[in-house]
């Protein structure tokens, strides 16, 4: 039976050159950047929203989304910062680091793409949550009318 992974091991990354990987891990530091600006973004359309909401089942509604805008704001910033200092740790590395070191940065490595990969699949459901919640809630509240006034 084969792997239905295609996710390399930790020996994998070991035959991995050190540009490959820091790249990656640039490119994972870009991305959050992104989802962060987004989060921002989440953020604020709920809030312009929320001034207009009067029926007590919509604000419920929108508490809920907004503590999960919340968790996902702190979960990326923490990945944020975890890929800076394995950033920082690569270019040491890249310079000759010990052997260990170098282990635990491809562990650190896997991890932080299973993290990421995480923190994007419930970024997606989150998004569309909002979006749809949005609607629910401008319909509902018969926003439309109020905000073409």
């Amino acid at each position: 039976m084969s792997k239905l992974s295609t996710k390399p091991s930790i020996s994998d990354y070991g035959k991995s050159n050190w540009e490959e990987l820091y790249f990656l891990a640039k490119h994972w530091k870009s991305d959050l950047e992104f989802y962060k600006d987004d989060l921002r973004f989440l953020h604020n359309l709920i809030e312009k929203y929320l001034i207009w909401i009067t029926k007590k089942e919509n604000l419920e509604r929108v508490a809920e989304i907004r503590n999960k805008e919340h968790e996902l704001t702190l979960t990326c910033n923490e990945l944020y910062q975890k890929v800076s200092s394995h950033l920082e740790m690569a270019s040491v590395l890249a310079k000759g680091g010990k052997e260990t070191a170098k282990k635990d940065f491809f562990t650190t490595h896997g991890e932080l793409e299973n993290e990421i990969a995480a923190f994007v699949k419930t970024f997606r459901k989150s998004r569309k949550e909002v979006f749809k919640v949005t609607e629910y809630v401008m319909d509902s509240e018969e926003l439309r009318n109020i905000l073409d006034s």
